[in-house]
């Protein structure tokens, strides 16, 4: 590792638990703008962890999550705390931050919303896409780079074309060392990888960095399962905006959808 890289832990994992919600990352969530930045996908799961585990009610599940990127997600040691914005018997708000070297690096909330027997309404009008069993695998590290892109399974379906595809994802590293997160926690730990899975254009040199600033995730459904599939749409507008959207999927089916806002830049 070079001197001007953090100091990262060893193990096949995404980050060592410190104790006290401290944690340190390994190469696995290494990021792909950035060699000595985390990706914002496995943070994002260890924060959606944090905020499960946060006063945790049985009757309440996690029915959105918000993040707002603040900067650059530093690799190395940080810190993850959480609070309750809005306690409340059916709704309630929760925030958790990820602050390293004394500065937030990402903001989350999760509105988590009382459960109750709805089934005899349930209906879903996203469309179900082809499994991964149907589908071929696909080397997203031939077009990215980074640890975390590297620890990824993937496999895509017919039609996938810049702008818009269909992925599955998996993998076989646990959030931490502790290897004890749920499947909610794990799979949202992949779903910021949406943003670079149908690129309009290849990053890299003499082309555009199309970074996001956020992540949106609504759920109308608990996932569950290792697999993750991605139904992806990429638009860019006239002026240096753009917006990645995602219906998400299990085994079962879609669960929910993502969006995320870019910024163009002219690399």
């Amino acid at each position: 590792m070079t001197a001007d890289l953090p100091e990262l832990a060893e193990g096949n994992f995404y980050y060592q638990a410190l104790g006290g919600g401290r944690f340190r990352s390994t190469i696995h969530a290494q990021g792909a703008w950035n060699a000595h930045e985390q990706h914002m996908a496995p943070a994002s799961g260890l924060m959606a962890e944090a905020l499960e585990r946060h006063e945790p009610r049985a009757d309440l599940r996690m029915a959105r999550l918000s993040y707002e990127i603040l900067g650059l997600i530093p690799g190395g040691e940080f810190q993850i705390e959480t609070t309750t914005l809005r306690p409340g018997k059916t709704i309630e708000l929760v925030q958790a931050e990820l602050v390293a070297g004394g500065r937030t690096a990402i903001r989350g909330t999760a509105w988590r919303m009382v459960t109750s027997d709805t089934s005899g309404v349930a209906a879903v009008e996203d469309q179900t896409i082809p499994g991964p069993d149907e589908c071929k695998p696909y080397d997203g590290s031939a077009v990215w780079p980074g640890g975390f892109i590297r620890s990824l399974e993937m496999r895509v379906a017919e039609g996938h074309r810049p702008g818009a595809g269909k992925v599955w994802l998996r993998t076989e590293h646990p959030l931490t060392d502790q290897a004890d997160s749920g499947d909610t926690a794990r799979l949202m730990g992949l779903v910021d990888t949406a943003n670079g899975i149908a690129a309009r254009v290849p990053p890299g040199k003499d082309s555009y960095a199309f970074p996001n600033l956020d992540l949106q995730i609504h759920m109308y459904r608990r996932p569950g399962g290792e697999w993750l599939g991605l139904d992806n749409a990429v638009s860019f507008g006239r002026d240096g905006i753009g917006l990645t959207s995602t219906v998400l999927h299990d085994r079962q089916g879609p669960f929910g959808r993502a969006e995320q806002i870019l910024t163009l830049r002219r690399t």
